[in-house]
């Protein structure tokens, strides 16, 4: 068995002396993991890095092995690693992306996004919008996207105010009533009403993160999300002019 392709590294860790099994996401062979000989030698370690674009070749003996991987680099996105946000987004998506995906079946249009993504994180200071997007089609291609055109309740298309967090849904504040205090703010921004304002960012990732934890696969048994998108959602919605070690100190 064999398949040549091209994808982003997402997951490392050493095999033996001097190997190393990766994870990577590819564009028609969904997420896939083989193993890299001399993966963890001084020549081949630098450029398996998390985010690196690969040139993959794979080959097994027969298609349910785990098989091993040639690969060349195409793009290293080791300017990411010198930007703690970026580094912190970077961290988020390879994680999602290693508990959210089946092994080896395609998501071409993820992929695409996830490019996309890592393209705008490298030279737009505001890919936080862009990395919420990404969740929302991530939910998407887990079967639950978020269905936010019209209310739940009373079928309008305006005033839509709130999401429902038990089916995803939007609800207007004429239809939300007295359950208003149970439902999850839906800000503007998300329904594109203009760029995401101050707080609407948050409130978007909240929304993303209460469907993400619920409809992962990955998260079976778990108590959260991974820590990596924690962390990037303590950086992205701190304060503007505290520092991390103030933030902690509050907590």
């Amino acid at each position: 068995m064999e398949w040549q392709d091209e994808g982003v590294l997402i997951a490392l860790r050493k095999h033996g002396e001097s190997s190393a099994i990766i994870e990577v996401f590819t564009a028609q062979n969904g997420r896939h993991a083989g193993v890299v000989r001399g993966g963890a030698s001084r020549k081949v370690a630098p450029i398996l890095q998390p985010g690196a674009q690969l040139a993959l070749s794979w080959r097994a003996r027969l298609d349910d092995h785990l098989g091993s991987f040639t690969a060349e680099p195409l793009r290293s996105r080791a300017g990411l690693m010198d930007d703690r946000l970026a580094l912190a987004g970077l961290n988020a998506i390879c994680a999602l992306l290693h508990l959210a995906l089946p092994e080896r079946e395609p998501h071409p249009g993820l992929y695409v996004r996830t490019q996309s993504l890592l393209a705008a994180m490298e030279v737009d200071s505001g890919w936080p919008a862009v990395y919420l997007r990404w969740e929302m089609a991530l939910l998407e291609d887990l079967g639950f996207g978020l269905d936010l055109g019209r209310c739940a309740v009373t079928g309008g298309r305006d005033d839509l105010a709130f999401v429902s967090p038990r089916t995803g849904r939007a609800v207007s504040r004429k239809g939300a009533g007295d359950w208003a205090g149970r439902l999850l703010p839906l800000p503007p921004g998300l329904l594109g009403q203009g760029p995401l304002l101050a707080g609407e960012l948050g409130q978007g990732l909240a929304i993303t993160g209460h469907f993400l934890g619920r409809e992962l696969p990955g998260l079976r048994g778990r108590l959260a999300l991974p820590a990596a998108r924690q962390r990037l959602l303590d950086l992205l919605l701190r304060p503007a002019g505290e520092t991390p070690a103030q933030q902690g100190d509050a907590g």
